[in-house]
């Protein structure tokens, strides 16, 4: 009977534990580094990779970057595509919010995302020490259309 409290009480401080140390290390996204995009100086502007939806019906699709929040109304740029992907130049280290507007035969969708690019020095993945940019994709595409 005292041996079960005891392990009951042993797997919830290991629970604890693994839960502390998963969520005290850097994000996930930028452990992995792919060595080809490496740059041997510190970036201050990264390519902003906007993921777009497939336009069925070829017409443009609105974006608009922000800086930081939405509600702030800092508007950065604007443009329309047709394309499924798109590259902007923006500063790294800095909030953006990003909106998509589709425009669908009798129907109208917003699609909203948030991503702050960022800057990773690492001397040990690749040959030589070198800078990585991360959090540099962004989703704006549709999941549901009808």
């Amino acid at each position: 009977m005292v041996l079960n409290i005891v392990m009951k009480t042993l797997k919830k401080i290991f629970l604890f534990l693994m839960l502390i140390f998963i969520f005290s290390c850097e994000k996930w996204g930028s452990v992995f580094i792919y060595c080809p995009d490496c740059l041997s100086d510190e970036p201050q502007k990264a390519y902003l990779e906007i993921k777009l939806s497939d336009n069925l019906y070829s017409l443009p699709v609105e974006v608009r970057i922000y800086e930081g929040n939405l509600e702030d109304s800092i508007l950065y740029d604007t443009f329309q595509s047709t394309s499924n992907k798109v590259s902007v130049w923006v500063l790294i280290n800095k909030k953006y919010t990003l909106t998509a507007k589709y425009f669908i035969p009798g129907n109208t969708s917003i699609v909203v995302n948030s991503v702050t690019p960022q800057v990773k020095y690492d001397e040990m993945q690749c040959k030589e020490p070198c800078y990585y940019i991360y959090n540099k994709v962004i989703n704006l595409r549709l999941k549901y259309t009808n």
